[in-house]
């Protein structure tokens, strides 16, 4: 993916375009060098979409590859999760939907042990940067930092965000969400795709009871 311009510019596209929704559900923000127009028209309904949902022309391997550089300095490579379902979630620090979403998928990997997560963090940042805002938004899965301009091949270059896959134990893509996904969405994807039916995770529902009062 080349730049289509200055880096500046892009930035104030993204902070413009990334703004708290006015109504029940969340647009997820465009990504960089998307049209903004574009990304809004996908995201039109907060429904997760399916695995095959990509608009790109090259095809995706049905078990993508991702090894990536954590910013504690460790290495994720997600052929290491085989057995667990893995959450991979793209995301970024100035998307109001990716941050609201990072304490329901921090407890998924906490609480459930067939149940792994990692963070892309898809924009132009460094990794003081990305620990200084990590220590006020702390999430217990690992985060990297992916070049916006060469992500990872396996998956679709993102066309809004947040935007994230349900891989399963044998490394296949399950389901993709465009958009914000609850703990609970990802939960019964896991079910519809064959895996554990579980109960919602303690305090997911008094989560979103309180931030469906907020916004009434």
């Amino acid at each position: 993916m080349k730049p289509q311009a200055p880096g500046v510019f892009l930035l104030a596209l993204l902070l413009a375009a990334c703004q708290p929704a006015t109504g029940p559900a969340a647009d997820p923000a465009p990504a960089p060098g998307d049209d903004p127009a574009a990304a809004n028209t996908d995201a039109e309904s907060s429904d997760p979409e399916p695995a095959d949902a990509g608009g790109d022309a090259a095809p995706r391997p049905d078990e993508p590859g991702l090894k990536v550089a954590t910013i504690d300095g460790s290495e994720y490579d997600i052929a290491d999760h085989r057995g667990k379902w893995v959450v991979v979630n793209f995301w970024a620090t100035w998307c109001s939907p990716c941050l609201k979403e990072m304490p329901e998928l921090s407890a998924l990997h906490t609480m459930r042990e067939h149940i792994s997560v990692v963070g892309l963090a898809y924009e132009e940042i460094d990794v003081p940067s990305m620990q200084s805002f990590l220590a006020e938004h702390p999430v217990a899965y690992p985060i990297a930092i992916i070049d916006v301009y060469a992500p990872p091949a396996d998956f679709e270059t993102p066309r809004g965000l947040p935007m994230t896959y349900l891989i399963a134990p044998d490394g296949k893509v399950a389901r993709q969400f465009l958009g914000p996904v609850t703990a609970k969405e990802i939960e019964t994807a896991i079910e519809g795709s064959g895996g554990p039916a579980l109960e919602s995770l303690p305090g997911a529902a008094a989560d979103a009871e309180a931030a469906a009062e907020e916004g009434a």
